[in-house]
């Protein structure tokens, strides 16, 4: 069969495919269902060797049902239908062990046009990889939608209050009013400006616009804003140690890395965060400290993924912000871990390349 794993290799490496090569399960039967072939994907999803499927009937060794336990070999029914039919679009399946994966299967005639079916291909695909896409897209729109309800409801609030009865309050009141209603309207903007983020992160369509950035001037002024904010000074402490090279990074984007770290240390750790800065053997290196619990060492591997929250007791945030961390990292070449730090608290330490980027 073309294209079927034998042992031998063609001297063109165009004329046959290894079917051990494809990222997804392959198996192939003869037109009355008995295997010919299971490739190494297809192994792995089923259990079922090349050696223990070959010569016996499909039914017999992977036997795949649909949700309603009808047998789909029957179902497919290779001799019946038109004879121009040539595939079964994908459809999730069972075997009885209970493991479900996506099954689509391709009808090989000869002739090719109106011919009796001589092969099956069948492809099969681990539906793990869709389930967590569909559950990722579920918690992102329940969390949207949480997030979304209590700042709009506000706003709706007071400005139907201040619209209905604008005349009974004092200027103060007023005053209270519109400031909550603009800081709820800024956490809205925050949050679609995460989604955004999300987006372009999932999709590879993040940019960077590359400028030369000075980072622990960067850092101060994240500080800065913290203290403006009402967060005591002595909250801070800024390290940099040696000589720092050169770095070209996107400003904006190196900002809300680094505002989004130091709010992680302030929110969810204690006593004084500091940030250190310093040269590695590639490029910069930052690490931001505190001296909270730390993250136990089980937690360690989720700390990058949507929604994680760091402590369940302490509501506020979407869980999107270490997510979007880890991203904007990386489309700067760089590294970003999270580690025990020196005074028992959690350490995100991020690195970023140096080098002059190539403009031409």
């Amino acid at each position: 069969m073309h294209g079927e794993h034998t042992g031998e290799r063609s001297t063109d490496p165009a004329s046959v495919i290894d079917v051990d090569e494809l990222p997804d399960g392959l198996v192939v039967t003869d037109g009355d269902g008995h295997v010919l072939t299971v490739n190494r994907a297809a192994a792995r999803l089923t259990g079922v060797t090349r050696e223990q499927a070959a010569g016996r009937h499909l039914r017999d060794v992977f036997s795949f049902h649909d949700h309603d336990g009808r047998d789909w070999w029957k179902w497919l029914d290779t001799y019946g239908g038109l004879r121009t039919r040539t595939r079964q679009p994908e459809l999730p399946l069972r075997t009885l062990g209970g493991q479900e994966m996506l099954v689509a299967a391709r009808l090989v005639r000869e002739p090719r046009r109106g011919g009796e079916v001589v092969r099956v291909v069948i492809t099969l695909r681990d539906t793990g990889a869709r389930a967590r896409l569909e559950r990722s897209r579920a918690d992102l729109v329940s969390t949207v939608a949480h997030e979304l309800r209590s700042p709009l409801t506000s706003v709706k609030g007071f400005t139907a209050t201040l619209l209905a009865k604008w005349t009974r309050f004092t200027d103060d009141q007023k005053l209270v009013m519109l400031e909550t209603v603009n800081a709820d309207a800024d956490r809205v903007t925050r949050l679609i400006t995460e989604l955004l983020d999300v987006s372009r992160i999932e999709s590879g369509r993040l940019e960077i616009h590359r400028q030369v950035v000075d980072i622990p001037a960067r850092i101060s002024k994240v500080i800065a804003g913290r203290v403006a904010a009402g967060e005591p000074d002595d909250r801070f402490l800024l390290q940099v140690r040696g000589e720092l090279p050169e770095t070209w990074l996107d400003q904006d984007k190196i900002d809300q890395v680094l505002a989004n770290l130091v709010e992680n240390a302030v929110r969810h750790g204690r006593g004084t965060v500091t940030i250190v800065v310093e040269p590695s053997e590639w490029g910069v290196t930052v690490s931001v400290r505190d001296q909270g619990e730390g993250i136990p060492p089980e937690l360690v591997t989720r700390v990058f993924r949507q929604f994680w929250r760091g402590n369940a007791r302490r509501r506020g945030g979407t869980g999107l912000g270490l997510f979007i961390v880890k991203g904007l990292i990386e489309a700067h070449g760089g590294t970003i871990s999270v580690q025990r730090g020196p005074e028992g608290g959690a350490e995100f330490r991020f690195m970023v390349p140096t080098g002059t980027p190539d403009f031409a």
